[in-house]
C-alpha cells in the first residue's frame, strides 16, 4: 500500500483527557501519506489489510511515541538570532562578563557589533553602565537581559541608538535608565527594550542573515521534538522574513503568531499597530492558512520578577516604591474589547499578581470566552485569580523553565511569603478547569521540551539536577498531564486540536519516537529517536 506505514511493538500515548493522571498506552500506529490512518491493537484488521497490501513496517521494539511537542510561547527569529550571539549564562560576575565579552569580541574582529545573551542581572548586583563596558571594544556592544526584558548597552550602542532614544523618551519614560544629567546610561528597559532595542537590531539583519536564523532556529526546534510553536510578539521584520521563507520552501513546522502591541501614551499609536494587526489576521487568517497564520495579538502588562518589574501588590524586598502594570486599566480594557471583536485571540503578558487581575479583568470585560484568550507566565497568581482563569475558559499559557530552581528560589527573597506561596501553580489551574499550554519562552531560557516537562512534573532543577531544592511540590503536574500541555492542550490554545496535537485517527502524523522510561524522575535521561511530521521522518539520533 503505497504511501502507508505500520509502526508496530510500541508503546503509543494515547491520552487526550488533560486531567489524566495516568498514561494510556497502545500497540500500533498506522500512518498513510500525512495523517494518522489507525491508532490500537496491532491484531486489528485494518492492520493486517495494510499490511497484506504492502505497507511499510517498522518495529519500535518497545519505543515510547508521544504526539510531536508544540511550543506554546517562544520567539521565533529572536531564538534564531541568539544563536550566533554570545552566551554569559555561565557568567557569575562582572568581572566573568567583561572576560566572556573582551575574549568573543577579540575572536571576531569581523563583526559590527557584539551581540550577547543571557546576562544574570545578579551578577552585577543590578548595575548597568554603559562606562563599566566602554573599555571592552570600540564597537556597538549590547548585552541582553536573561529574561529578555532590558539590554546593557556601552556608550558606541547608545550612540547608533540616539535618535531613537530621543525620540521616544517621553514614550518609554523611566525605561530608559538615564544619569544625574538626564543622559541614557545604559540599560533599557521593558517597553523601551521590547519597543525600540529588539527592532533595530533585527532591523539591522539582512535578509539574508534572517533568513538563515529562521532556518537554523527551525531545524533545531525539529530536532527537539517540534512540530509546532506559538509565536509571541510578532513584527513585520520576521513576518516578512516568514513570508520569503515559505515562498522559497517549506515550511516543516506550524506555526501561529500573535501580533506584538506595544503599550504607547498616545492612544493613536495602539489604535494603528491594533489596526495593523487586525488586517494582517484578516490577511492570514487561521481558517486561510493554519499553519502559518496571524492568530491574534501580545500585549505586555508588566516585566519581570528577577528585574523587580513584575506588577505586584507590595514593593519588593529592599524596595518602597510600588510596580504598576503597563497598561492603564481603561486603556487595557478597551483594546482588548477592540481587538476581541475583531475575531483576535489576545495574549497578555502578566506575572505579578496585580498585573494578572488586571489582566484577567480585561478579559472578563471584552466576555467572549469562546476566544480562548491567553494570559502569559502567570507566575505570581492570586488564588481568587487562579480560579477565574478557569472559570472564563482563559488559556493558562506557562513554562516550567521559569520556576526552575536555580532561577526562582531568589524570588522568595524579594516577593512576601503569601505571594510566593503562590508561584507557579500548574495544577491549580489545570484542577479549576483552564486550559494549562506548555512553552519555553526561549530565548529568554531554553528551547529543550524535556527539561520543560522534568521542571512541571519534579519542581526540581533541570539546570542543575543534583540541587535538592523542590518549588512547592503540591503544584506539580504528573507526566501524562504535561505531556498534554505540550500537545493537545498546547494545539487546544491555538484553535489546532482539530488537526494536531494527539494521536487520533484523522489528524496530521506529528509524532516523536522517544528512547525514554515513563517516569518524571527519568526526563533528562530521555531522547528524542526520531521526529516525524506530515508522516515524513524529519529528524533521526544518530548518537
Amino acid at each position: 500500500m503505497a504511501g502507508t506505514t505500520v509502526f508496530r511493538n510500541g508503546r503509543i500515548f494515547s491520552a487526550e483527557d488533560a486531567l489524566a493522571t495516568t498514561a494510556d498506552f497502545l500497540e500500533c500506529l498506522v500512518v498513510k501519506d500525512d495523517k494518522i490512518a489507525y491508532v490500537g491493537s496491532e491484531n486489528d484488521e485494518k492492520v493486517k489489510s495494510a499490511e497484506a497490501s504492502g505497507a511499510e513496517v517498522i518495529d519500535l521494539s518497545g519505543q515510547v511515541v508521544v504526539p510531536a511537542f508544540i511550543d506554546s510561547h517562544m520567539h521565533l527569529l529572536q531564538f534564531g538570532l541568539g544563536l550566533a550571539k554570545l552566551n554569559l549564562s555561565e557568567c557569575k560576575s562582572f568581572e566573568d562578563i567583561k572576560a566572556a565579552v573582551s575574549n568573543y569580541a577579540k575572536a571576531h574582529p569581523e563583526m559590527s557589533r557584539i551581540l550577547c545573551r543571557q546576562w544574570h542581572q545578579s551578577a552585577t548586583n543590578g548595575k548597568a553602565l554603559a562606562s563599566m563596558l566602554d573599555d571592552i571594544d570600540p564597537r556597538p556592544i549590547y548585552i541582553e537581559a536573561r529574561d529578555c526584558h532590558s539590554t546593557w548597552c556601552n556608550s558606541a550602542a547608545l550612540e547608533e541608538l540616539r535618535e531613537r532614544l530621543e525620540a521616544t523618551a517621553d514614550l518609554y519614560g523611566e525605561d530608559i535608565h538615564r544619569d544625574d544629567a538626564g543622559r541614557p546610561s545604559g540599560l533599557v528597559a521593558e517597553g523601551a527594550h521590547l519597543g525600540m532595542v529588539w527592532p533595530f537590531l533585527t532591523g539591522a539583519c539582512s535578509m539574508s542573515e534572517r533568513l538563515t536564523a529562521l532556518n537554523n532556529a527551525i531545524d533545531v526546534y525539529i530536532e527537539s521534538g517540534y512540530a509546532g510553536i506559538v509565536e509571541m510578539a510578532m513584527e513585520n521584520n520576521a513576518w516578512d522574513a516568514l513570508q520569503l521563507l515559505r515562498s522559497q520552501q517549506d515550511i516543516p513546522i506550524h506555526i501561529a503568531a500573535h501580533w506584538a502591541v506595544p503599550y504607547s501614551k498616545d492612544e493613536q499609536q495602539i489604535e494603528e499597530h491594533l489596526n495593523e494587526a487586525i488586517a494582517k489576521h484578516r490577511e492570514f487568517h487561521p481558517s486561510k492558512s493554519p499553519e502559518l497564520c496571524i492568530i491574534g495579538i501580545k500585549l505586555f502588562n508588566d516585566g519581570a520578577i528577577g528585574g523587580c518589574t513584575a506588577a505586584l501588590s507590595h514593593p519588593y524586598m529592599g524596595y518602597t516604591n510600588l510596580v504598576d502594570p503597563i497598561w492603564p486599566a481603561d486603556v487595557l480594557k478597551r483594546t482588548v474589547k477592540k481587538a476581541v471583536d475583531a475575531g483576535l485571540q489576545v495574549a497578555i503578558h502578566a506575572i505579578g499578581d496585580v498585573a494578572i487581575s488586571q489582566t484577567i479583568d480585561a478579559i472578563a470585560a471584552a466576555n467572549h470566552p469562546q476566544g480562548r484568550q491567553r494570559v502569559e507566565h502567570l507566575q505570581l497568581a492570586s488564588a481568587e485569580d487562579v480560579k477565574r482563569v478557569g472559570q472564563l475558559g482563559i488559556t493558562a499559557s506557562i513554562q516550567g523553565v521559569h520556576m526552575d530552581p536555580v532561577v526562582s528560589t531568589a524570588y522568595s527573597r524579594i516577593v512576601k511569603p503569601h505571594l510566593w506561596e503562590q508561584a507557579f501553580a500548574f495544577r491549580d489551574f489545570l484542577d479549576h478547569g483552564a486550559c494549562v499550554a506548555l512553552g519555553s519562552d526561549t530565548p529568554t531560557a531554553r528551547h529543550l521540551p524535556l527539561p520543560n516537562l522534568y521542571n512541571v512534573t519534579t519542581r526540581r532543577s533541570a539546570v542543575r539536577p543534583e540541587l535538592p531544592d523542590v518549588v512547592h511540590e503540591h503544584y506539580a503536574l504528573t507526566l501524562s498531564q504535561a505531556i498534554a500541555a505540550q500537545t493537545s492542550q498546547a494545539a487546544y490554545s491555538r484553535f489546532a486540536e482539530s488537526w494536531t496535537g494527539s494521536l487520533t485517527a484523522g489528524k496530521l502524523a506529528n509524532f516523536l519516537v522517544m528512547d525514554m522510561v515513563w517516569s518524571a524522575e527519568k526526563l533528562l535521561e530521555a531522547k528524542v529517536s526520531q521526529t516525524w511530521i506530515k508522516g515524513q521522518k524529519r529528524f533521526q539520533n544518530t548518537t
